[in-house]
């Protein structure tokens, strides 16, 4: 899938087109905020220690939550894939489709 549109809440600005968009931006601003400082950190989860008010075990437990979050959302994306081609051979409806993608989705 990709993104089709963009908007801003604050001032309803709303772009269109084709955008790309990875798994990482999917991720939530926490998130990806823990991720940036990993990596700034040289990926040490020692060094980031050092230079964070997080002890090892909680640095642990959020990277983690990180890639257990990363994971589920590349399930996700394939599970959505395999319903859209299931659609495109004709095996299911549009309907049911439907049904499936809102399931995913949590809608």
């Amino acid at each position: 899938m990709q993104t089709a549109a963009m908007g801003c809440a604050a001032c309803g600005v709303k772009l269109e087109g084709l955008f790309s968009q990875t798994f990482f931006d999917q991720l939530t601003a926490e998130d990806q905020e823990f991720l940036e400082q990993y990596l700034l950190a040289g990926f040490s989860i020692k060094t980031l220690e050092q230079t964070s008010p997080l002890g090892y075990a909680a640095i642990r437990s959020r990277l983690d939550r990180l890639i257990a979050n990363y994971n589920a959302l590349k399930k996700m994306d394939a599970q959505k894939k395999s319903i859209l081609e299931q659609l495109r051979r004709d095996e299911i409806s549009v309907a049911e489709a439907k049904r499936k993608l809102e399931r995913l989705s949590g809608d």
